[in-house]
């Protein structure tokens, strides 16, 4: 059913944060010395989280998604306003390309995504890879979907790296949705990038660090779908992993909710998400408008 993978597109970026979230910049020995093998969502870590508390990357999740569902056709200015305020409250967990954009922009993201970029030397972070996927979630034309995802990723983050990786994923993303296996959909998209590898390849842990850097957070997400057999398996995986590993659990998490689905997401996982309830809304949101299709 849709709604069993929108449903689980949204609380598989949730769960994967909110484990993520407890091993965030620890080293996998570390983790091991620590936790043996982290399997529930316990909170606590660099954030200090409350148990089934999320990180910016649910919540900027929510904010791309909630921006779509006010002005699906042109939903930028939207998007900015959700992110602001969002912003606005706070948050423990901002990235810094993030926050450099959301202090200085007035009236054009792409203008203060540029001056970040050039203020900080840099902007292929994977703060617009963790949230683009209510796009995917929302709209049910390949065309749109890269359009709007492109446009969000560009944003905040003014690296072409960035934009691809998005529109990588939400590609895969549209073909799991259409019921396409994942190896099938993760091999066609990856094909002619630098994501690219052969069978033995894509089942190896990548030679990068599990890093905040968008290409080792997609060469993670890659082998971490490919090479479990369950929802639960890829999440735990990034999360033991350490570095980034709220983030990468997300953004896998993301993927294998859609492909798993919502009820493959084990129940102690789902109940423990505290915004749980916000999540199913905004799932049954969503399913409307696809099912509408607004373009």
């Amino acid at each position: 059913m849709l709604i069993n993978r929108i449903k689980g597109g949204l609380f598989g970026v949730a769960v994967g944060d909110a484990l993520g979230g407890t091993t965030e910049f620890m080293t996998a020995s570390s983790i091991s010395q620590t936790y043996g093998v982290l399997t529930e969502i316990i909170g606590g870590g660099v954030w200090g989280l409350e148990p089934g508390e999320v990180t910016d990357d649910t919540m900027m999740t929510i904010a791309v998604a909630e921006g779509i569902l006010k002005r699906p056709d042109d939903p930028m200015k939207a998007i900015g306003e959700q992110f602001i305020a969002w912003y606005e409250t706070k948050p423990k967990d901002v990235g810094n390309i993030i926050r450099h954009v959301l202090e200085q922009v007035e009236n054009n993201w792409f203008e203060a995504a540029f001056l970040a970029d050039q203020d900080l030397g840099r902007s292929g972070g994977n703060g617009s890879l963790m949230r683009c996927l209510p796009v995917a979630l929302a709209y049910d034309d390949p065309v749109v979907v890269s359009r709007i995802t492109r446009m969000q990723s560009r944003m905040t983050h003014y690296d072409e790296r960035c934009d691809a990786a998005c529109v990588i994923y939400n590609r895969i993303a549209y073909r799991l949705i259409h019921n396409e296996s994942l190896h099938e959909a993760i091999a066609c998209e990856i094909a002619g990038t630098e994501y690219e590898r052969d069978q033995d390849g894509l089942l190896k842990p990548p030679l990068c660090e599990p890093t905040g850097y968008v290409v080792d957070t997609m060469h993670w997400v890659i082998f971490l779908l490919l090479s479990s057999s369950s929802f639960e398996e890829v999440v735990q995986g990034a999360a033991n992993r350490g570095g980034d590993a709220d983030t990468i659990g997300a953004i896998a998490g993301g993927l294998a909710g859609i492909y798993y689905g919502y009820d493959a997401i084990p129940e102690r996982y789902r109940k423990a998400i505290m915004l749980k309830q916000q999540l199913h809304k905004l799932a049954e949101q969503l399913m409307m408008l696809r099912l509408i299709g607004c373009k």
